[in-house]
C-alpha cells in the first residue's frame, strides 16, 4: 500500500511538537531542581526488610532492630560510634556518610518507606520513629512544588504528543513504526520517555527529572536533524509479522535500558562524592548534589530497572533468532548485529551478577553502562556502517 504523505507529515509535526514540549518539561524540572522547595515529596526507599537484611549482613550488628532502639546502619555504610540511637538519615549521624537522605537530600528527618513506617529511630535510643503516611499519587505531585506539577504536566503534554505521532507515522506506513533507524529511536524515546515519568511518580523521584528528560531531548533531537528517514515501506526482508514481535521488544528493553544508563551515570557521580566526603577531601553539603536522591537509593533503582528491562531484551534475541530461521534458515550466523545483541546480553547479566555479589555495586553500575554503550554501538554504528544482513537502518 502507499504510503499516506498526509499522515506522515501529521507524524512529522506532532515529533517536532513532542521535541519542543520536552525541552520545556526540561527547562522546568532544571527550575525545581535550582529552586524548588528544599523539603520536597519522598523518594524510593527500599523495603524495610531489605535493608535489615542487607545491613545486618554487611556489618553483623548485633540486635540492631527498625523503628526501636538500636540505630540501623545507613545506605551502604556500617553503623558508626554513635552506637544506639543513630538513625538512618538522621543529621550528622555517625557512620552515615551516605545519609540515606529524603529528596532534598538535607537528611531532616529518616526516610520514608513506600509501606509507610521509617527507617531507625529519629530521636534517643528507643524511641520509635512515628509512622510515615505516604500521600496519594497528585497529592504528592502538589505537595512537591509549583516547578515539579508544571514539569509533571508539561511532559504529559509532551507524552502524547510523541505517541501521536509514534501512532500515525505506524498509520501513514501500514505497518509497526519502527522499521528504519529514525523509528526505532523515536519509539525508543517514547517508551524511556513514559516509563521514566512512572517511576519518577512512583518513587517521587522529581529531582531526576532534569537529567532523564534532558536525554531524551538529546536523543530525540538526533533523530530529527541526523538519521531522519522520510516515510516509506519496508524492504522485502523486514516484510514479516514478526517485525511487530522482535523489534517491539528491542524497542522496549532499549527504552527501559536508556533510563537505567542514566540513572547508573547519575548513581556513579553521588557515590563518588559520597566516598570524597568520608575520606575528607570533600567538603559535605553540595548544593546541586543534595538535590538527588542518595547513591544507594539511585542503585537500588537502577537496578529494578534493568530488572525489568532483561527480560523483554532477553524475548526479543530469542524472537530474532526464530525470525532468523524463518527467513534464512539458520538460528544464529554470528551477524555483526546478532553478535553485538548478545554481547550487550552478556553484559547486562554480568551486571545483574556483580549487583547481586557483596561489595561489587560500583563496578555493576559501570559494568551496565559498558552494556548500555555496547547496546548504543550496535544501534549507531554496526547498523549504520557495517554491512550484514541486518543492514536496514536507512540512514544514508
Amino acid at each position: 500500500m502507499p504510503v499516506n504523505q498526509g499522515l506522515a507529515q501529521v507524524s512529522s509535526d506532532f515529533m517536532i511538537a513532542a521535541l519542543l514540549i520536552y525541552s520545556l518539561a526540561v527547562l522546568a524540572f532544571a527550575g525545581d531542581f535550582a529552586f524548588g522547595r528544599p523539603r520536597r515529596a519522598t523518594v524510593f526507599a527500599p523495603p524495610v526488610s531489605v535493608v535489615v537484611t542487607e545491613q545486618l549482613a554487611a556489618v553483623g550488628a548485633p540486635g540492631a532492630t527498625v523503628n526501636g532502639s538500636a540505630g540501623v546502619a545507613a545506605g551502604d555504610g556500617a553503623a558508626g560510634p554513635g552506637g544506639a540511637g543513630a538513625a538512618a538519615g538522621a543529621p550528622g549521624a555517625p557512620g552515615a556518610p551516605d545519609g540515606r537522605r529524603v529528596a532534598d537530600g538535607r537528611g531532616g528527618t529518616p526516610p520514608l518507606v513506600p509501606g509507610g513506617g521509617a527507617i531507625g529511630a529519629a530521636g534517643p535510643a528507643g524511641a520509635a520513629a512515628l509512622p510515615a503516611r505516604k500521600a496519594p499519587t497528585f497529592r504528592a505531585i502538589w505537595e512537591a512544588g509549583p516547578w515539579v506539577r508544571i514539569a509533571v504536566a508539561i511532559s504529559g503534554v509532551g507524552i502524547l504528543a510523541h505517541l501521536i505521532a509514534v501512532v500515525s507515522r505506524g498509520l501513514a506506513v501500514h505497518r509497526a513504526p519502527w522499521g528504519n533507524m529514525y523509528e526505532f529511536v523515536t519509539a525508543l524515546t517514547c517508551v524511556a520517555a513514559i516509563f521514566f515519568v512512572y517511576i519518577m511518580i512512583r518513587y517521587r523521584a522529581w529531582a531526576l527529572g532534569v537529567f532523564v528528560m534532558g536525554s531524551v531531548v538529546l536523543a530525540l533531537g538526533l533523530a530529527e536533524t541526523v538519521i531522519y528517514t522520510a516515510a516509506g515501506p519496508l524492504v522485502p526482508a523486514l516484510q514479516s509479522y514478526w517485525l511487530s514481535i522482535h523489534v517491539t521488544a528491542m524497542t522496549l528493553a532499549t527504552g527501559i535500558f536508556f533510563v537505567a544508563a542514566v540513572l547508573g551515570v547519575t548513581y556513579l557521580v553521588a557515590d563518588w562524592y559520597r566516598a570524597r566526603v568520608t575520606a575528607g577531601k570533600a567538603e559535605p553539603g553540595n548544593g546541586l548534589l543534595d538535590r538527588i536522591p542518595a547513591a544507594a537509593q539511585l542503585d537500588k533503582l537502577t537496578y529494578r530497572t534493568v530488572i525489568f528491562g532483561f527480560p523483554v531484551w532477553t524475548f526479543g534475541v530469542i524472537a530474532g533468532a526464530i525470525w532468523a530461521d524463518q527467513a534464512w534458515g539458520r538460528y544464529w550466523g554470528w551477524d555483526p548485529v546478532e553478535t553485538w545483541a548478545f554481547i550487550t546480553w552478556v553484559l547486562y547479566a554480568a551486571y545483574l551478577h556483580a549487583r547481586a555479589t557483596a561489595g561489587w555495586r560500583r563496578l555493576a553500575n559501570y559494568v551496565q553502562l559498558l552494556g548500555f554503550a555496547s547496546l548504543a554501538f550496535n544501534i549507531l554504528v554496526v547498523q549504520v556502517f557495517i554491512t550484514g544482513m541486518h543492514s536496514y537502518a536507512g540512514v544514508g
